[in-house]
């Protein structure tokens, strides 16, 4: 069995997760941080900037969505954002190797220092050809992706160029990143690629995802993910002629059945879903081939190593039983298990300070952070104990991930989400 590269950097240590709670108030030591970072003059001009800038945010986000960026094709949509990031002032803009949009706000701290990275990611859920024109409605903003994640790429550009425009440096680099393969079979690669592989992989301190679609979201718990396509293979035959031999397709079903009957706890939160299926050639042929999509999901990485064994066993004993049940003379039933998605679990502790100013920050709104689980680009460092969060990109939406998915852009409570945003990530990077 393939092992993630995430899991065997960890020495395969599976950890129980804390439980999250629902909702958290701020400390008063937070709570007074937050006022005293409101009144500084710099952090007020910032915030008016992003007031003056809500028009073009909203033409931001309607720009970024009409350059379609299909899994695995985010490259046009890349060269537009990193055209923004410059624009905005970023310095060091590059795309790297993995097709990631990089570019550094520069602190005053020593170069080379430990940094804070915050990101928001280019791909979509949706095919090369989807309709991505949007529809404007008032202060509602209609088309595939426009929320998921196209209003968290905007609100990022937003932040970036309310720092520049009033000039705050903090004491930590903040590298903002436009990542790729967020979604679907992309596997989290862009951020995998950042933490395993990138030029700043050893100076991230700390991480921040833009990518909740709800005015009080705050994701610090990681659910992750085993994606696998289960082939099966037999010998294949005529219908009626070969009758009585083996068929793939009856070993998938019996390991579908099976797989059904897996119990699975409901606490921390653990699921599966035989989600895609195909194979066969022609309704008078015994197939050769059927194969299966498996999704496998869990808030804690020991339940789901736990429920991908029992999983990929009762796939053997789907097999087993095909073999024995019919005639092998021709060959018999096997199966290839390939590993198509693997997304680590992971958890930021409620009580760090990344979560705790967080909160705060959210407070300084008079909104009551909420904190969940959910499956984000802040996986990757929950799994590698650096603290990582997914924040809101937008304050209102819905319909994510069909193709009529819809964000509110009316300005208060969109600025509302920004300014939260902006105190968090200062905050962060060592601004008091």
């Amino acid at each position: 069995m393939k092992r993630s590269l995430l899991n065997m950097m960890l020495a395969g240590s599976l950890i129980a997760l804390p439980a999250i709670a629902a909702s958290a108030a701020p400390t008063p030591a937070d709570t007074k941080l937050m006022a005293t970072m409101r009144a500084r003059p710099a952090v007020k001009t910032a915030l008016a900037a992003l007031e003056q800038e809500h028009g073009q945010w909203v033409e931001n986000i309607i720009a970024l969505t009409q350059i379609p960026a299909p899994p695995f094709k985010e490259a046009v949509r890349a060269k537009a954002y990193a055209d923004m990031f410059r624009a905005a002032g970023l310095g060091d803009v590059e795309i790297d190797e993995e097709g990631n949009v990089l570019g550094l706000l520069r602190g005053t701290g020593k170069p080379g220092a430990k940094l804070v990275v915050v990101s928001a990611h280019l791909d979509t859920v949706f095919p090369e050809g989807t309709d991505v024109t949007v529809r404007r409605e008032g202060d509602t903003l209609h088309a595939p992706g426009i929320g998921d994640d196209v209003a968290g790429l905007a609100t990022q550009l937003s932040l970036i160029k309310a720092l520049a425009a009033a000039k705050i440096r903090a004491p930590m680099d903040i590298l903002f990143v436009g990542d790729v393969g967020e979604e679907g079979l992309g596997d989290l690669r862009g951020v995998k690629h950042l933490f395993l592989k990138g030029k700043y992989k050893d100076r991230i301190a700390s991480f921040f995802s833009i990518d909740d679609g709800s005015v009080d979201g705050l994701t610090n718990g990681g659910v992750g993910s085993r994606r696998y396509k289960l082939t099966f293979k037999g010998p294949g035959g005529h219908s009626f002629g070969a009758f009585g031999i083996v068929n793939p397709m009856t070993a998938m079903s019996q390991a579908i059945v099976n797989i059904y009957k897996i119990p699975v706890p409901k606490s921390p939160k653990t699921t599966f879903s035989a989600s895609v299926v195909g194979g066969g050639s022609s309704v008078n042929a015994i197939p050769r081939e059927s194969w299966l999509q498996l999704d496998m999901r869990s808030e804690s990485a020991a339940e789901l190593a736990k429920l991908e064994q029992a999983v990929l066993a009762q796939v053997d004993a789907g097999v087993a039983s095909e073999n024995a049940a019919r005639s092998t003379k021709d060959g018999a039933i096997s199966v290839d298990k390939q590993l198509i998605g693997d997304r680590p679990a992971g958890n930021t502790d409620a009580a760090s300070p990344l979560v705790q100013q967080t909160i705060a920050a959210y407070a300084t709104e008079g909104v009551t952070a909420r904190l969940s689980f959910s499956s984000t680009d802040a996986n990757v460092p929950m799994n590698l104990g650096i603290p990582g969060i997914t924040i809101s990109r937008a304050a209102t939406g819905g319909r994510g991930h069909s193709l009529d998915e819809w964000i509110d852009v009316s300005p208060v409570e969109s600025l509302k989400v920004k300014r939260m945003n902006l105190l968090a990530i200062l905050a962060a990077a060592g601004y008091r």
